[in-house]
């Protein structure tokens, strides 16, 4: 398959006389509004300023939700004819047309965070990502570790049906029914809004006064969940972990707000998704899947050098 996929590269490369005349790579993403996101332009900003031969754009609709707008900017950079692209689809389905037609447009595409459908394979170059399935066990064992084995553990979830939120939440969840005889409350899903998140986790506090754990699964998902828990008098109360690394995040953690935060490599995402992109149009080969990892983030490590390496 990887030999397959590389032959795909090199046509690209033969017939995108017309597309590498821009020189510019699109940075897709979920949504600009978020820091994860914006961690991930500094990232693929980093791998543009090491090189002179390419641009880059950076964009993203207002809201992960957003799909529509989100497909609309992609068909826009294929029809102003890019180098490449790198995408961070927010829909595993919606967008496998758009990314089909940038490879018939000689435009090689690197996929970064969440996976594309089945149907997609062979029309992008290379997958960036945590291993999502990998790091939702991880929080799943913290949460066993800290909050024991039975009771009430409720997920705080973003947008349903997204790859990375479906091996996310998923193996969390799955981890947790393999493993303990915690009850899972939910998932509730806040649309990676952090006001709807806050609302969600406020109601499920109240509606369950008994919960031992809670999980928000995303930066604004677990922002909001940090609030909602704030505001309630609960922090301490129960083992609350989120995932993803902002400023406020860092600061619940610091706070005992959060136990800790599961952190994932978002400067790498656009740094070495770019770099892939680079490399694909200069005739290298690159993995069909590279791993950008996990940290886990606590008040013991968040100072030490390898939680400052995927804090933002």
């Amino acid at each position: 398959m990887k030999t397959l996929k590389y032959c795909l590269a090199a046509s690209i490369l033969a017939f995108s006389a017309a597309a590498a005349q821009s020189g510019e790579i699109a940075v897709i993403v979920k949504t600009t509004s978020s820091n994860f996101w914006q961690n991930v332009n500094k990232g693929a900003t980093a791998a543009i300023e090491a090189q002179s031969e390419h641009t880059m754009t950076f964009d993203g609709p207002a809201a992960e939700s957003a799909i529509a707008d989100q497909v609309n900017l992609v068909e826009n950079a294929i029809n102003r004819g890019v180098s490449g692209i790198v995408l961070a689809p927010s829909d595993p389905e919606a967008l496998v047309p758009a990314v089909k037609r940038a490879y018939e447009s000689g435009i090689p595409v690197v996929i970064v965070d969440s996976g594309l459908a089945d149907s997609a394979k062979g029309t992008y170059q290379s997958f960036l990502s945590t291993d999502n399935c990998a790091a939702g066990e991880e929080v799943a064992k913290r949460m066993i570790e800290e909050a024991g084995t039975e009771g009430k553990v409720a997920v705080m979830s973003y947008v349903a049906g997204v790859g990375s939120e479906i091996g996310r939440v998923g193996c969390f969840t799955d981890y947790l029914k393999a493993n303990s005889k915690l009850e899972i409350v939910g998932p509730y899903y806040s649309q990676s809004q952090m006001a709807n998140a806050l609302n969600q986790t406020t109601d499920v506090l109240s509606a369950n006064p008994d919960l031992v754990g809670i999980f928000g699964a995303n930066e604004p998902t677990a922002v909001g969940m940090g609030r909602a828990i704030v505001q309630a008098g609960k922090a301490g109360e129960l083992v609350a972990l989120g995932f993803d690394g902002n400023g406020d995040l860092q600061q619940f953690v610091k706070d005992g707000v959060l136990e800790a935060i599961a952190v994932q490599g978002s400067f790498a995402m656009g740094e070495k998704g770019v770099k892939a992109v680079i490399d694909i149009m200069n005739g290298e080969t690159v993995e069909d899947f590279i791993n950008t990892g996990v940290v886990m983030v606590d008040a013991e490590n968040i100072e030490s050098d390898e939680a400052k390496n995927v804090l933002y």
